[in-house]
């Protein structure tokens, strides 16, 4: 079947059936519904990248529109024609040959290499259930790991992570992944600092109103704030043009002149890569050898500062933390860094940490020397000053609407009889090290032996470091299960592959805006393509085989789940005083609903209660208070994580370790133009990529020295690997640093073959398998050095894009 084959829509059924002289009252009610539903027309859904009206044609998506109620519209919706429509869409359930005649004796370092056979559903459910019986009874249910880390698409029904969980749940528990790539290192170092959560940061309008001036560190919400957890309003971006309007001052701390520079017209200011924290001390050694730091505020308000600046004097290591220190590590000029340190002291400041810090070894360091620092200056819990790690996100700081988010599909009640959930960065360690200990946050574990993997909603191929090694560990496991839209390359290495709908091809709905701030229906567009079904359909069917089937439905098909979960949601709203519409009404009229916010959330302050009353409002921490000084870190006794912020070597950074061998520092910032790895295999991808490969960015000067020209194929390598790459020369990027957006899909010359070169880009081939420390064991996705070559050998076809049949 081509991949613009699609089975008989049931409005063709419809149309067949009135042309043999069927009359109306004589069409089934389903098929009357269906007609009215693909008729030509639009109809509203939702992803990741915003709202909007899908234009239907002959059962087809033939345009896309944004909703109304977006306030910064993103091109990336209008790709999803493009996506749905996909060459490498699995349009069948497919199961890897070896296994299919070998099961759990296959060659599991064929995984990769082998071909694929097409069988029927029932062939591919009886399969898995068998697959899942099996290695309880031989292994138990420690055995099995439930793999769903990822961004998946949208939506309260048709959540892949709980629809999983809620089939392993029911057949005897699973083990689980804890944490994210995303915020491995910061999610777990602040609760030490904060007592309490970083993500609940002030709100825009208050930050706009009384800021006089931001530190945009790491940060880029002109790229990252077009996506969202759920759907995305926007509003963040909104509120960005609204800082730009008042004309106030900003600072962009960054190796790349980023979007965000640019649009606000910042100070750019750029470091080299993974130096950040030094940066920071020589700033802080300077607001304290010139007093401008805030005593009063340290002594009231903060434990441990005195440990601290013992450290940043050098009385103990010998080594003064002053900004010449800084400046041979990080790049900048001394005078630069106490200017910078002078404009933040006579100035409200806020700093605006983004994530990408903190995905680097040693990344706890990075927030928490940020956090330091704003202390230092004393604005923390003042509207518009502090440190916030979160406004990069997704159009967090947003204020939130009266109304909770409404509940979804369940994951059920997990067994705790079951090893601890993996650090996720640690999961494919775990895979091919059973019985190794590991440190996580104050605890050792012991490394469960994993003999069957399922994954549904994620790309590990895309997300985890090192790849080479990962493909080595990803030989361990005897069976991998994946539920996939596409032939990612995560797909191409498992066992059994079972084809998903879209969030096009189902119906659904989804929280609206960063902060609940309203409720839009996911109306399906169009039928599913292919033999393609929903996580839901997929996981009933297995229940079903395994005895659990009541339990996993409680009787509701997809529409009464939605009910449910609706009429659940608008009960709460009117509790809190916001009166909806009742289901019907909202499905079949009014489907984007916009919640109100109180004038309290417009004027939420971080930490106020804190400033204001810190005996009445005391932190979580064992001091009650702010902790520079954590004893209860000092007491893990970690060798890479000490007891106050600290500057630790990496295992590599410019004018560090590798330097001599490989003299570029890898930026792997986000890409403009998809989330992560989706949207990869869509049109967008021809407007940026370079001789059909991911681009690569590099400074005049650095691609002069190697005598390379923009457009050039280029190799880039280190000891970890190697991966082609397009060449786009700008000075929109420092010296000696080069840019590959993470996200690029992995498609090895010889697939299945650790070392192999990657012939489209993916960054993660060069990047190293390790934690950021013993407490948090982030990922280190912004730590590597690389050198760069023009490839001179025959350029390889692409072969990631391509379907398999």
């Amino acid at each position: 079947m081509t991949q613009n084959t699609i089975h008989p829509t049931r409005r063709s059924i419809l149309k067949g059936m009135t042309a043999l002289g069927v009359s109306a009252a004589m069409i089934p009610a389903w098929l009357q519904q269906a007609q009215a539903m693909f008729q030509d027309g639009e109809i509203v859904n939702a992803s990741h990248f915003g709202a909007g009206y899908f234009k239907i044609e002959g059962g087809r998506v033939v345009g896309i529109r944004p909703h109304e109620a977006d306030y910064v519209a993103n091109e990336m919706v209008e790709s999803l024609s493009s996506w749905v429509n996909a060459a490498d869409r699995v349009q069948y359930p497919m199961v890897r040959k070896g296994f299919l005649e070998n099961g759990k004796d296959s060659d599991r370092t064929r995984r990769g290499q082998d071909e694929y056979v097409r069988v029927t559903w029932d062939e591919a459910y009886d399969l898995v259930a068998s697959e899942l019986t099996r290695v309880k009874e031989e292994h138990g249910n420690s055995s099995i790991f439930g793999g769903s880390y990822g961004w998946k698409t949208p939506g309260l029904m048709h959540h892949s992570f709980n629809n999983l969980y809620r089939l392993l749940n029911l057949h005897g528990g699973f083990v689980d992944d804890v944490n994210s790539y995303s915020t491995g290192a910061i999610r777990v170092i602040m609760p030490y600092a904060l007592g309490g959560s970083y993500s609940n940061g002030t709100a825009w309008p208050k930050t706009i109103e009384k800021t006089e001036l931001i530190v945009f560190w790491g940060s880029n919400p002109e790229t990252t704030c077009r996506i969202g957890w759920s759907v995305p309003d926007h509003k963040g971006m909104k509120y960005l043009r609204d800082f730009k309007a008042t004309g106030k001052p900003s600072i962009v701390v960054d190796p790349i002149h980023n979007a965000t520079a640019k649009l606000l017209d910042s100070d750019w200011v750029a470091p080299r890569q993974g130096t950040d924290v030094a940066m920071m001390m020589g700033i802080a050694h300077t607001l304290l050898d010139e007093g401008l730091h805030d005593q009063d505020f340290l002594d009231e308000y903060t434990e441990g500062f005195d440990q601290f600046a013992v450290y940043l004097r050098g009385e103990e290591d010998g080594v003064v933390k002053s900004a010449e220190w800084a400046s041979e590590i990080c790049g900048v000029p001394a005078d630069k860094l106490r200017d910078m340190a002078r404009l933040m002291a006579s100035k409200r400041t806020l700093i605006q940490m983004g994530w990408s810090i903190q995905r680097q070894h040693h990344g706890e360091q990075g927030p928490w020397m940020a956090f330091t620092l704003a202390c230092m200056l004393g604005y923390v819990g003042l509207p518009g000053g502090g440190a916030d790690f979160t406004m990069h996100y997704a159009n967090s700081g947003t204020p939130k609407s009266n109304v909770p988010a409404f509940p979804g599909f369940s994951a059920g009640e997990g067994s705790k009889d079951m090893p601890a959930p993996i650090p996720v960065s640690r999961v494919p360690w775990v895979m091919g090290n059973p019985g190794a200990k590991y440190d996580y946050n104050g605890t050792e574990y012991t490394a469960p032996d994993l003999r069957l993997v399922y994954w549904a909603g994620g790309n590990p191929f895309h997300h985890h470091q090192e790849r080479n090694q990962h493909l080595e560990y990803w030989h361990k496991p005897e069976t991998i299960i994946v539920n996939e839209l596409f032939w990612t390359a995560t797909a191409r290495h498992a066992d059994i592959v079972l084809p998903v709908s879209t969030n096009l091809e189902r119906n659904d709905m989804s929280m609206f805006g960063r902060s609940n701030n309203g409720l839009v229906a996911m109306k399906q567009v169009i039928e599913p393509m292919y033999e393609s079904r929903t996580d839901y359909q997929i996981f009933t069917e297995i229940a079903k085989r395994l005895g659990y089937e009541d339990d996993y439905t409680e009787g509701l098909d997809e529409m009464g789940h939605l009910r449910n979960f609706y009429e659940k949601g608008r009960a709460k709203a009117a509790e809190n005083g916001v009166d909806m519409p009742d289901f019907d009404t909202f499905w079949n009229d009014e489907p984007m609903q916009i919640f109100p916010t109180s004038k309290e959330a417009e004027e939420h302050v971080q930490f106020a209660k804190t400033r204001e009353d810190p005996l009445l409002n005391p932190r979580g921490t064992p001091s009650g208070r702010f902790e520079i000084y954590s004893r209860k870190i000092a007491d893990y006794n970690y060798d890479d994580c000490p007891a106050h912020p600290t500057w630790m070597e990496p295992i590599e950074r410019l004018g560090g370790a590798m330097s001599d061998r490989y003299p570029l520092a890898v930026n792997s910032q986000h890409p403009v133009n998809r989330l992560h790895s989706q949207l990869n295999n869509t049109d967008l991808r021809h407007s940026y990529e370079v001789g059909g490969r991911e681009p690569i960015t590099m400074n005049p000067v650095d691609a002069e020295a190697r005598g390379l020209k923009d457009g050039d194929i280029v190799r880039v390598f280190n000891d970890r690997g190697q991966v082609l790459a397009g060449l786009v020369i700008s000075e929109e990027i420092a010296p000696d640093h080069v840019r590959i957006c993470q996200g690029g899909w992995y498609d090895p010359a010889e697939p299945g073959v650790p070392g192999t070169l990657c012939k489209h880009g993916d960054v993660n081939v060069l990047m190293p398998d390790i934690g950021t420390s013993k407490l948090a064991q982030g990922n280190c996705g912004h730590t590597a050095q690389a050198e760069v070559e023009k490839y001179e050998s025959d350029i390889p076809d692409l072969g990631i894009f391509k379907p398999i049949a």
